[in-house]
């Protein structure tokens, strides 16, 4: 109850700093406090991802495995993304819609996953599959921000009753979010998509302990960050027994906040076999100590909920992080893991992203894996395209098939 009455008085403290930013077409535009001069860059030295903490040398795959990928798991869960809990006993689900889509091309399955057994909270699991699909398919998971309706126009998908994105939220139309889904285009390659939304598991809003998985697990310290890759985790937990969905080869991917905290779900639950990064940024595969673009500082001012209590002392002070992101990325090894930006979008600092990627190649290098990581570059904004998605899917032939 403490900790609740205590994020809850940072979070009402930091509204007043966060009525800078506004709403344009459901993205958030920041204003001020960055830097976007290349040339403004500090001198940083990075964390040695195969170093110790007392100073011992990892020099191949079984030390790797026993002393350094557990000691970065614990330091990145206590002081950046907190504590979730473990998979609940009560954890169950149920088919609640079951049909043909999009002219019958597609198999629509509706599943609620509940959190315990009296079903207080649940997150509600959109799964498309291809109709014509022999056997089980791979899977692409991910989490949307407005709704399971938004991905595709289908009128059979439910609408969302529980969906509080912000104070002043309004429900977005149907397919409204459809350019970043190209459903059609991974069904006909012969994946499954899968999907929930970020509010069911809990609000993306400063009231956020007052909503989803806080109201079961009170005295956890997840962010929110952590607590929708926990999601991704219950998710995983059900695609392992769809009869027609290849638990076996599920692909998780985010764009933005969502590619945040489908890293940390990825780093954490190595059941997913293959992990994709779209314009994850500051907390993501964007390097800290670069202060490019969102900076530490800005993101806890702006998103507190976002993070653990602890992330906020490190505020201006990236260089006394015990840790930086190309060590989360490097947790993913040796599964096939690809990071994407956009030349635009500074704010996710492209090249940020470039060296959290190179700098986790060693641990790729340890189980001669180096080949399985991938990276596009393309021209554009902070957004998901159909030529993202063609990458990946490519991508994901070559080693999730």
């Amino acid at each position: 109850m403490r900790r609740r009455l205590t994020l809850l008085l940072l979070f009402l403290a930091v509204s007043a700093a966060a009525q800078d930013r506004h709403f344009v077409k459901g993205s958030y535009v920041p204003e001020g406090g960055f830097c976007y001069d290349e040339s403004k860059v500090p001198e940083y030295t990075l964390p040695d991802v195969l170093t110790a903490s007392d100073g011992r040398k990892i020099k191949n795959v079984r030390q790797w495995e026993k002393i350094r990928r557990p000691e970065l798991l614990q330091l990145f869960e206590s002081e950046m993304y907190g504590r979730v809990p473990e998979k609940p006993a009560g954890l169950h689900w149920r088919t609640v819609s079951e049909g043909p889509a999009l002219d019958g091309a597609v198999l629509r399955r509706e599943v609620d996953i509940f959190f315990d057994e009296a079903e207080t909270e649940h997150l509600r699991l959109l799964l498309l599959l291809p109709a014509g699909r022999k056997g089980r398919v791979p899977v692409f998971l991910g989490i949307n921000f407005f709704g399971n309706h938004t991905i595709c126009d289908d009128p059979g998908i439910s609408l969302p009753d529980t969906l509080r994105w912000r104070p002043d939220y309004s429900l977005p139309a149907r397919g409204s979010q459809a350019h970043r889904w190209p459903v059609n285009v991974i069904l006909q390659r012969g994946y499954a998509v899968a999907t929930f939304c970020c509010e069911d598991v809990a609000w993306d809003h400063p009231y956020a302990v007052d909503s989803g998985i806080y109201r079961l697990y009170p005295d956890e310290t997840m962010g929110a960050l952590a607590a929708w890759g926990w999601g991704l985790s219950r998710a995983m937990d059900y695609l392992q027994t769809d009869p027609d969905a290849d638990g076996a080869l599920v692909a998780v991917f985010g764009h933005s906040r969502m590619g945040k905290a489908a890293l940390w779900a990825a780093a954490r639950d190595r059941r997913f076999a293959m992990m994709i990064s779209n314009a994850s940024g500051c907390g993501g595969a964007a390097i800290s100590r670069r202060r490019f673009g969102e900076t530490l500082r800005r993101i806890n001012t702006h998103f507190p909920w976002w993070y653990c209590l602890k992330f906020h002392t490190y505020n201006d002070k990236e260089d006394e992080l015990p840790f930086d992101q190309h060590e989360l990325l490097a947790l993913i090894a040796p599964r096939p893991l690809y990071v994407e930006s956009g030349t635009e979008d500074l704010w996710s600092d492209p090249r940020g992203e470039e060296l959290g990627l190179q700098n986790a190649l060693p641990v790729y290098r340890l189980y001669g894996a180096e080949e399985r990581t991938g990276r596009h570059v393309r021209p554009g904004k902070h957004e998901i395209l159909l030529y993202d998605w063609e990458r990946y899917l490519d991508f994901a032939d070559r080693w999730l098939r």
